[in-house]
């Protein structure tokens, strides 16, 4: 099993940092995860939830009170289970196998689980994947159903409508894509539910549309493979902007 890629490259800084040869820099480099994976944890302050270390945000990933409702452990038993694993050694998709395969935790918090130790160890940051790249949900939830919303990104007229309060370059994209899938680009199931994904230059746009009731839609848009955390914050902006004009479409309909 490889390494993560986020692991070699705190390994990489720290050899550029200190003129040490890549397999030196790896020696100190686990040696130090592992005396913070072994060292007994302080008692957490009380204004910080258990298990979730300071300065590290558990935004994306499972919380200790989800872990504990839905595993009967919090964060901290589950961390420790991974550091007994290898975690930071193994990579992501062999801790979280291991979560699910042999402690019985189900598939999509054994991700979360994962995620979060990957983060309270220093393998990846907020919005940051294991591959590097970073992403970034923004959501909005509008006043029509599965239809409507569909109907108000396909038909010219009323997608230019919203679309004025977005980033230029960002209508632009959507347009083209819109244009280029067959049947509108958006595919919907039998229980209105809705996709839609495209690419946008080197990243990747998907949109979900989530009924909410009688008349009412949660649009979810994720964007992915992103550069950095100063894209995060310029695509949230965009984005935010783009679905506070969806919105106000149905507001004034």
């Amino acid at each position: 099993m490889t390494r993560a890629r986020a692991l070699k490259q705190i390994i990489r800084d720290r050899a550029a940092k200190t003129g040490e040869r890549y397999t030196t820099a790896r020696r100190h480099v686990l040696k130090d995860l592992s005396r913070v994976s072994t060292k007994a944890p302080a008692a957490p302050p009380r204004s910080m939830p258990k298990g979730q270390s300071a300065g590290v945000s558990t935004k994306g990933s499972v919380s200790d009170a989800t872990a504990l409702a839905k595993t009967g452990h919090g964060l901290d038993h589950w961390f420790a289970v991974l550091d007994r694993f290898g975690g930071v050694e193994k990579g992501h998709t062999a801790s979280a196998r291991h979560l699910a395969e042999d402690h019985g935790v189900p598939g999509w918090h054994a991700q979360g689980i994962t995620v979060a130790y990957e983060r309270a160890r220093g393998l990846r940051t907020l919005h940051q994947r294991m591959s590097g790249d970073y992403e970034v949900s923004v959501s909005k939830t509008v006043n029509g159903d599965t239809r409507a919303v569909v109907r108000a990104f396909t038909d010219a007229g009323r997608r230019a409508k919203w679309l004025s309060a977005a980033d230029a370059e960002l209508g632009a994209a959507l347009t083209a894509a819109l244009k280029a899938k067959p049947s509108d680009g958006f595919v919907v199931r039998a229980d209105q539910q809705g996709r839609f994904r495209y690419k946008w230059g080197a990243t990747t746009v998907q949109f979900y549309l989530l009924p909410k009731g009688e008349a009412r839609t949660s649009v979810v848009v994720t964007h992915l493979k992103l550069g950095d955390e100063a894209a995060v914050e310029a695509r949230r902006t965009e984005w935010r902007a783009a679905l506070g004009g969806l919105a106000r479409l149905f507001i004034e309909d």
